[in-house]
């Protein structure tokens, strides 16, 4: 294993503590128990948080800033963070009209986060949850109950965050996050294998002319496992259980995001986002929106996720509202 790192059990901790410093305009670090801030939220606005193990940055705390999250709570890599942490960074992201949290479908987020939201709510904060499930590829994995979240997290974050800076009500920002989440679909792809630091090896094997089709971002197994092949063909696979499961119709208008793995260049990921946008023109969809980059990653793995999201007016507008976070800013 060769990584830039001191301690494995120190990774998460020394990331942290680097990335509020290398963001200290926008966020706040709060090292024990871990989670991070929004510096600069305006009062009486509805607060987001999010969470989840890490490894898959710059979800979650890359997104902490204005026009999305106001908080964000890193577990250890691959590990959901537990309420001792969520329940102060919930505290953190209120300024009086309540919290909603974005939680990805995973049983160990599902379980903390409802936790903290039940001892968040004793204290009087307002909680509401969206849960996110957008992979299509399996139903209770290794570690969900159900459909995993994924790449469709960041599009839920950005929308649902734009309609709390513009000044919606908690149940709205929460049904806004929801409808983004029911008209988002993902599929992924590995070509390689990521190593958790504290582990030492590769958390799968593929053999060198190995892929896998529907992989999780923890690396969990997907579909099925094929030969290589080139990036048209790839692109085929995770498009048709994309559009096959969202049903789009003809004249529909979508966003289409492509996101790498952690270890794929962004060339390749630009080859893959010239395919696909050949694939939804064919079927009469006109890709009225994009994201190509590393957004929701696992680590050093190789390979790609492409998201389908069915837009409609609402929801364009938000995306195009303006942000300003460590790894997401335009419109400022």
């Amino acid at each position: 294993m060769k990584k830039l790192i001191n301690d494995p059990k120190a990774v998460v901790d020394e990331s942290v503590e680097g990335f509020g410093l290398a963001h200290a305009d926008l966020v706040t670090v709060h090292p024990d128990p871990l989670f991070v801030s929004r510096k600069n939220a305006k009062t009486g606005k509805v607060g987001l948080l999010s969470g989840g193990g890490s490894g898959h940055e710059p979800l979650h705390a890359g997104y902490v800033g204005f026009g999305m999250l106001d908080a964000a709570v890193p577990g250890a890599v691959f590990t959901s963070p537990t309420p001792d942490a969520i329940i102060p960074a919930t505290v953190a992201a209120n300024s009086g009209a309540g919290v909603v949290h974005i939680v990805k479908n995973y049983t160990g987020d599902v379980l903390n986060f409802e936790t903290a939201a039940e001892m968040a709510q004793a204290e009087g904060i307002e909680v509401r949850t969206v849960l996110v499930n957008d992979d299509v590829a399996v139903e209770d994995s290794l570690y969900t109950a159900g459909r995993r979240g994924v790449g469709g997290t960041v599009l839920v974050e950005k929308i649902a965050g734009a309609a709390a800076e513009r000044g919606d009500g908690l149940d709205a920002v929460a049904a806004i996050g929801q409808r983004v989440n029911d008209n988002v679909r993902t599929m992924g792809v590995a070509l390689s294998a990521c190593t958790v630091p504290h582990a030492g090896v590769p958390s799968f094997e593929l053999a060198e002319n190995e892929i896998e089709i529907g992989i999780g971002i923890h690396g969990e197994p997907g579909r099925h496992r094929i030969p290589m092949e080139n990036a048209d063909g790839i692109t085929d696979r995770l498009l048709e259980p994309i559009l096959a499961d969202l049903k789009p119709a003809a004249g529909d208008k979508v966003l289409l995001f492509v996101n790498g793995m952690g270890g794929t260049p962004s060339s390749e990921l630009y080859i893959v986002y010239r395919h696909a946008v050949k694939v939804l023109e064919a079927a009469g969809l006109g890709v009225e929106r994009s994201l190509v980059g590393n957004y929701i990653t696992a680590l050093e793995m190789q390979g790609c996720s492409i998201s389908v999201l069915r837009l409609d007016d609402e929801m364009t507008a938000l995306w195009d509202a303006p942000v300003h976070t460590p790894a997401l800013r335009w419109g400022m």
